[in-house]
């Protein structure tokens, strides 16, 4: 029931007509009991401005950012926390009385999902596919939780290597094509395996980054962030293999998740919210 009272949430984007978040969203805050409403706000990029200040007049407690925005809303909040600013995107704006904060949730989904199975992330050795926006979370996850090492596997290692420049102060981060000797190396001793590629995504299906099965250790977790569909390629051979596997719902969730908390105080139902985006995802377009 929405009355007089009730507080307003939700995601900006554009296109945003297929985004999951207010299914998740309106699941968990009926669940919890809570008097807010999630809703699509779609907003042209050349719109933002105008859109962040009439939400902040229309007192919306919060909302979501995700493409084409989590860069270009940084200008215009008040304070952005670490992992935005070191990552370089928002994808939560928390409105405190006027007052503007963004912050990057999509790292607590990522490292959530691991912590869950017991990982042990202090320590590890990871190996990446990948360096494009969704690389920058999970590496700064990786460093902030103390990965010894994180390599990363890409087709164009020159064109990638800002992301050295911004993560090196923080650990050990080195970034190779992914055909090289140096590579096939990384993978022999790697504990974590992620994708972070749009390689194999629905309806993609059978695409995946060009993994050598023979170099990665058997204890290797291997986390895939893609979650249409729901067990990727990628994640298939590895299981097959006899590999732990982690698909991106868990990350997609948990994001979701911290900015749920952050938004209402309140610690929502994960697993509600998990159910809700995979009966989402088997619907037919």
């Amino acid at each position: 029931m929405i009355t007089g009272t009730t507080k307003n949430l939700g995601v900006m984007g554009w296109p945003i007509v297929h985004s999951l978040s207010p299914v998740l969203q309106n699941a968990a805050l009926a669940r919890a009991g809570l008097d807010y409403v999630y809703l699509s706000l779609p907003v042209r990029p050349d719109h933002l401005s105008t859109a962040v200040a009439g939400l902040k007049a229309l007192q919306f407690r919060g909302w979501n950012v995700t493409i084409p925005h989590k860069t270009t809303i940084m200008s215009l909040l008040d304070d952005v926390d670490e992992d935005a600013r070191i990552i370089g995107a928002v994808n939560t704006v928390v409105n405190d009385s006027g007052r503007l904060s963004g912050y990057n949730t999509d790292v607590t989904g990522f490292v959530q999902a691991l912590q869950h199975r017991s990982f042990l992330l202090d320590g590890c050795r990871a190996v990446l596919f990948g360096a494009g926006g969704a690389a920058r979370a999970v590496i700064w996850g990786l460093l902030k939780s103390g990965a010894a090492s994180v390599c990363i596997g890409v087709r164009n290692p020159d064109k990638a290597s800002a992301l050295e420049t911004v993560f090196h102060p923080y650990g050990s981060i080195e970034i190779l094509h992914w055909e090289t000797e140096s590579f096939q190396s990384a993978l022999r001793e790697a504990d974590l395996l992620v994708n972070t590629t749009p390689l194999g995504m629905t309806p993609h299906t059978e695409a995946m980054p060009p993994v050598n099965w023979e170099q990665v250790p058997a204890h290797a977790l291997i986390y895939d962030i893609i979650y249409t569909p729901a067990e990727t390629r990628f994640l298939r051979e590895a299981r097959l293999r006899g590999h732990v596997t982690i698909n991106g719902e868990e990350m997609l969730a948990g994001q979701g998740a911290a900015a749920f908390e952050k938004w209402t105080g309140v610690c929502p139902d994960t697993a509600l919210m998990r159910r809700k985006l995979r009966e989402a995802l088997s619907q037919p377009d």
